[in-house]
């Protein structure tokens, strides 16, 4: 398969074992997952978690009549596959997905691909996923609130993110093509203070997460905002 447009993540591709402990913090008292739950149920259906990197999520799916993870960095594949569960770990992309048509009931996409900016426009994936979804099929994209929460504030400081879209271009992109976005208020809670400055700093430049740390002394965690797009296919 040619995957020659990948581009790997400087976060979990650069460090799975410290992006997973950025997986452990997440959305802990449930916020993020009832929504997606309630906006796209996998209970007894076939689940695709689009871009699933080390597989950290895989094992949550397991109400899931299957669970499928594609990832396209051949680095994370093994990990992906060692997670615990029976989920079926393929190499693909969202523009390349090994899949047949009308395959799969619902897509998870988190924090992967789906970025449209002025740069990028992610129509090839959104057309591909369309391709191996069932009529009645959703596409869940779980993206970054740049509006609301700390997190948000650490984005529109750091110019790594600016790739990723600002203000409400993502949202009125998904709007123009049928789809429809949930805010979701979350937070990041990590188990010691260790925790949250080492993943600070491989998500955000050294000025911009050691700005917030020095203005936050004793925290363990922040609060995080969620975009989720929806689109369903017809």
């Amino acid at each position: 398969m040619d995957l020659s447009d990948f581009v790997r993540s400087g976060n979990q591709g650069a460090n799975p074992a410290l992006y997973d402990v950025e997986n452990a913090a997440m959305d802990r008292h449930g916020e993020l997952w009832s929504a997606l739950q309630e906006l796209a149920p996998w209970q007894d259906r076939v689940l695709l978690d689009l871009g699933c990197g080390s597989g950290f999520w895989l094992p949550r799916y397991q109400d899931a009549a299957e669970v499928i993870g594609v990832e396209p960095d051949t680095s994370l594949l093994g990990l992906a596959g060692d997670q615990p569960g029976n989920a079926r770990v393929l190499h693909g992309s969202a523009e390349h997905l090994p899949l047949p048509d009308a395959s799969v009931d619902v897509v998870h996409a988190r924090f992967a691909y789906f970025f449209p900016h002025q740069d990028f426009d992610p129509t090839p994936g959104l057309v591909e996923v369309g391709r191996v979804l069932r009529p009645g099929g959703s596409l869940v994209v779980i993206d970054n609130d740049t509006e609301h929460g700390e997190f948000a504030q650490l984005l529109r400081a750091s110019l790594w993110a600016a790739s990723q879209g600002q203000d409400t271009y993502a949202s009125d992109w998904w709007r123009r093509r049928g789809g429809h976005t949930t805010a979701v208020m979350s937070s990041w809670e990590f188990d010691s203070r260790a925790d949250l400055e080492a993943v600070l700093h491989l998500e955000f430049p050294d000025d911009v997460a050691g700005t917030w740390l020095r203005a936050h002394p004793d925290r363990t965690h922040l609060s995080y905002g969620y975009l989720l797009h929806t689109w369903t296919r017809d």
